[in-house]
């Protein structure tokens, strides 16, 4: 059984720069904005702040 894509999943905009997305570059409207995204990945820009809490070493010994 063929899933197929959300009939609006088109007409979302690139998360990068708003244009409309295209079908053979989605979720992104061009090859550049692909690699943007890429890139923010690769150097850490997508990367989640971790806050220790205190006391969480105490845990190990």
């Amino acid at each position: 059984m063929a899933t197929k894509s959300a009939p609006n999943a088109a007409a979302r905009p690139c998360p990068i720069c708003g244009k409309p997305a295209v079908a053979e570059h989605r979720p992104f409207c061009s090859p550049r904005c692909r690699q943007v995204d890429l890139h923010r990945w690769l150097t850490g820009a997508y990367a989640v702040p971790v806050v220790e809490e205190d006391g969480a070493e105490d845990l190990d010994g």
